[in-house]
């Protein structure tokens, strides 16, 4: 029985030798074979995760051997090969959805929401059970969308899948945000802990360290916008050495937060919904890892875990001395001035969802 444990560096070439030309076996990711260009041109698919294969009595024929596994650089940012059309497009496209989305969704007069709401309103006047079918259509639309996403994009082809995805994600997102930011002292307070010293420090580093447990893909604006075509990715570096599940870690320290600093049984319930779904999604998002990469996610799996350090303690998982230059790159700078920007904008948000009254 052996257990995989990666070196410390990543090998970014194409055939990967130790100087002493140990053996190398391959690991096969059973994606389409790729021009030997191809391949080459884009970084993240020829990053190479190396693994040292460590027998608790090694044979002598097995002495050497070293396990080649492909997995995806998270956060990668490469500025000289971004395409200034290709950003200008992602520009004026986002400034033409926003702007259909806000007549057709958003704008109490025209949008479908408000009305929506109404509706929903001769059901039910209670603020829980409308949020949870508010989320309840989100989580349908978003989960039940993906794991149809293979038979879908055979069908119609990625970027009309993403296109279509998004404009059924996005709105429903944000009526749950909109109606949880003007519900959120609703229902009966278990506790007011606002005015008591260190409670405001605690709950904004909660909140700031969630969000650089962002999924990677994530960080792919131009394929999240269906500009680049979309890719189901494979990461193995960066935040996945942690956990291999950032969106749920991240999720449940914010949920932490704002639970401690609200302290209403509204915020309560929205964050027991909203930690349902994303332990849904680690057993969703392997399941789904596992049909599309086989023996190559088994690989990525075994050496992380969906505790947070789990991997790490564990042995499983060994950061490279220099893991910490994993997370200076421009994704992780842009999110560290949108958390202060969104951090200052609490009042216009609140506000923004006062005025919409959802």
């Amino acid at each position: 029985m052996s257990t995989l444990q990666p070196t410390n560096h990543i090998r970014h070439s194409c055939s990967c030798r130790s100087k002493a030309q140990l053996p190398v076996r391959r690991l096969s990711l059973g994606l389409r074979t790729q021009p030997a260009r191809a391949r080459s041109s884009r970084r993240s698919y020829a990053t190479r995760i190396q693994a040292t294969e460590k027998p608790a009595v090694e044979p002598a024929e097995n002495q050497g051997l070293r396990v080649v596994s492909v997995g995806e650089d998270a956060a990668f940012f490469d500025a000289s090969k971004q395409s200034r059309g290709a950003w200008t497009f992602f520009t004026a496209e986002l400034a033409i959805v926003l702007g259909i989305l806000y007549v057709v969704w958003i704008d109490p007069n025209t949008g479908v929401a408000s009305r929506a709401l109404e509706a929903s309103s001769h059901v039910t006047q209670s603020p829980e059970l409308t949020l949870l079918g508010i989320y309840a259509a989100f989580a349908l639309v978003h989960s039940g969308g993906a794991s149809i996403r293979t038979s879908c994009e055979r069908v119609i082809g990625a970027r009309a899948y993403r296109v279509i995805f998004a404009a059924l994600s996005l709105p429903l997102a944000m009526l749950a945000v909109v109606y949880w930011v003007n519900h959120r002292y609703d229902g009966e307070a278990l506790w007011n802990l606002r005015r008591v010293p260190g409670v405001h420090e605690v709950t904004f580093l909660l909140n700031f360290i969630s969000f650089y447990f962002l999924y990677p893909s994530t960080f792919n604006l131009l394929e999240v916008a269906a500009v680049d075509e979309p890719k189901v990715h494979l990461w193995e570096t960066g935040i996945i050495r942690i956990t291999r599940h950032p969106q749920m870690v991240g999720q449940g320290l914010w949920c932490l937060a704002h639970t401690l600093w609200i302290g209403s049984t509204f915020t309560a319930f929205t964050s027991a919904l909203l930690m349902a779904h994303h332990v849904f999604g680690c057993w969703h998002g392997d399941r789904r890892q596992h049909a599309r990469y086989g023996k190559a996610f088994e690989d990525v799996k075994g050496r992380t875990s969906v505790l947070p350090f789990q991997a790490i303690i564990q042995g499983r998982q060994q950061l490279p001395a220099d893991y910490y230059k994993e997370f200076l790159r421009l994704p992780y700078l842009t999110i560290t001035a949108l958390i202060f920007a969104t951090y200052w904008a609490h009042p216009l948000i609140q506000a923004g969802s006062s005025w919409l009254g959802w």
